[in-house]
């Protein structure tokens, strides 16, 4: 029988997102952090799969007979981790007990090269809002580019 740890059954959210599968990476916009995440292929596969039923140990061999390699259990802590980060868990996972976080760097040099496909990465950047977006600065403003103009003009470091 497994430990606890390996038996807890993550929830993905699943409100609140837009959500865009890719061929090889899933998008997913939360709508109440105007955040943006992109899950790479063992990101989203794990994310998939997180369905409050699924443990850790199954994700694990789901993950394996997904990618046709070994995983190791720490390619799915990290990715768990990353996603419960991301706030696109209901909820974190408890993880590897009092170790410190994993990172991607760590999981690599523990693995070896041989999984480096299989290391999750969820990249996330803030997203501006719509009225954000839609502003521009007026002459005399400072700037760094012409489309931060709204007369679409930056000159010397200042909108025309």
């Amino acid at each position: 029988m497994g430990s606890e740890r390996e038996l807890q059954a993550p929830q993905a959210r699943t409100e609140g997102l837009v959500i865009r599968a890719l061929p090889e990476e899933v998008l997913v916009y939360d709508l109440d952090r105007d955040k943006a995440h992109c899950l790479n292929q063992t990101a989203a596969l794990v994310w998939k799969h997180c369905d409050g039923q699924t443990s850790i140990a199954e994700l694990v061999r789901i993950l394996e007979q997904e990618l046709h390699t070994a995983i190791p259990a720490e390619v799915v802590w990290l990715a768990l981790q990353q996603l419960g980060k991301a706030h696109l868990l209901t909820e974190r996972v408890e993880g590897l007990g009092g170790d410190a976080r994993l990172s991607r760097r760590e999981v690599m040099r523990r693995l070896g090269w041989a999984v480096a496909v299989a290391v999750p990465l969820v990249t996330s950047i803030v997203a501006p809002t719509a009225s954000e977006a839609a502003s521009c600065f007026a002459s005399g403003h400072s700037c760094i580019a012409s489309a931060q103009c709204c007369s679409a003009m930056c000159n010397s470091g200042f909108c025309a």
